[in-house]
């Protein structure tokens, strides 16, 4: 049995200038750290003479054409797997809460098919392969942040440039003193609601390819906050970085109506007057997971268990995409 696992992801600054309608014209930046939550794919070969796959379905079928979920489905045909093979998906934090797990999936599960093939992948190569398979293959409106930070894992900085496709991929230098105070400092709580981040994605990928002019505006800003974001953690200034995630909220909040519900704006409110700085909404909007910045963590965990909110601790994750057994 082969079991591969890739981390899933929080936006530190500059997201949604991964997408191709907006960095092909004007270049791309944005801030990624990998967290230890993760999605586990497990390989292993069957003796009947057909495919079984395990996630939130259970699927048996004879051939690959036959498969419903769509990246199983077309990885299989990609890595040129055809039949009696099992597979298992396990999730540590479910699908739809912002944190990049459709692009994580995706990584995990050509990196356990690479195994499991017996091919040796790098991370750009595993990064690069995903994107293929999720915005070529399957026509879907999401960019490259998800698939090179899982792949990649840690925290880094990614950019494109305008007429490209390349992504550079440089650590953020941030001291190791601040990187400690900032996994001390950051607080998570799940929203309650989930949301597919492709549909919220797709109205910003048209207006983006329209040029719509309050669109591109806004996305500008967002990539000039992740460039200053950039420079306040690697400077050691978490305030001037809480300052920022404020900005990125209100940067979210003006991009669509979708993005935030009259609940989320509420909790963030409550967030500000008991002990958080900064925060913002992680993910593309709709739901998800809410990121504080805290002076006050203790406080701030009181005033968001009030209001029925569950948090999630997480720590930062310096491995990429991995193959525990072979």
């Amino acid at each position: 049995m082969i079991i591969a696992k890739a981390p899933l992801r929080i936006t530190l600054g500059g997201g949604g200038t991964d997408l191709s309608s907006y960095y092909a014209k004007h270049g791309g930046f944005w801030i990624s750290a990998a967290v230890d939550k993760y999605i586990y794919i497990s390989i292993h070969d069957i003796f009947p003479d057909q495919i079984i796959l395990k996630y939130s379905e259970l699927e048996r079928v004879k051939n690959v054409d036959q498969i419903k979920h769509a990246l199983l489905r077309e990885s299989l045909r990609t890595m040129g797997v055809r039949e009696r093979i099992e597979i298992s998906s396990f999730a540590d934090l479910p699908e739809g809460t912002g944190l990049g797990s459709s692009g994580t999936f995706s990584v995990a599960l050509l990196k356990g098919l690479h195994s499991y093939t017996r091919r040796h992948v790098t991370n750009r190569e595993l990064a690069e392969e995903a994107c293929r398979l999720e915005i070529e293959q399957l026509k879907r409106p999401v960019g490259k942040q998800d698939q090179y930070i899982a792949a990649f894992g840690g925290i880094n900085c990614f950019s494109i440039a305008a007429g490209t496709d390349h992504v550079e991929v440089v650590p953020l230098r941030i001291p190791q003193g601040t990187l400690y105070q900032l996994e001390e400092d950051c607080a998570f709580f799940f929203t309650g609601y989930s949301r597919q981040a492709s549909a919220i994605l797709a109205e910003q990928d048209q207006k983006a390819r329209k040029d719509d002019p309050a669109m591109m505006e806004n996305l500008h800003l967002v990539k000039d906050i992740g460039l200053r974001s950039r420079d306040a953690l690697e400077q050691g200034d978490l305030g001037a970085f809480a300052a920022l995630l404020n900005e990125q909220w209100e940067a979210k909040l003006a991009r669509s109506k979708s993005m935030v519900n009259s609940d989320i704006a509420r909790w963030f409110r409550i967030a500000r007057e008991n002990g958080a700085a900064g925060g913002k909404l992680i993910g593309a909007g709709g739901g998800g997971f809410l990121m504080f910045l805290a002076d006050d963590k203790a406080r701030l965990r009181i005033a968001m268990a009030a209001e029925g909110l569950q948090e999630v601790r997480m720590r930062f994750a310096f491995e990429g995409a991995q193959t525990l057994v072979a």
